[in-house]
């Protein structure tokens, strides 16, 4: 998988993730703190967010983050 998809896939994630839970960009960024223009950026692939802000989105949607390494 190229960085490219990676990309493609993490956006489609969070996306899904917000809208599983039944927030807006807006509610999102008012529980998190995060502008909303930041959240939109993150999740049209513009934006490219740390683990700090990452954690911070998966919080307010009452998330946690796993990461895991897998062979390609």
């Amino acid at each position: 998988m190229n960085s490219h998809s990676q990309a493609a896939d993490f956006k489609k994630v969070l996306c899904t993730a917000r809208k599983s839970v039944g927030l807006t960009q807006t509610q999102l960024s008012e529980k998190t703190g995060i502008a909303q223009c930041d959240i939109s950026r993150i999740e049209s692939g513009k934006a490219n967010p740390s683990m700090k802000t990452l954690k911070r989105l998966a919080a307010g949607m009452g998330m946690h983050i796993k990461l895991e390494l897998l062979p390609i």
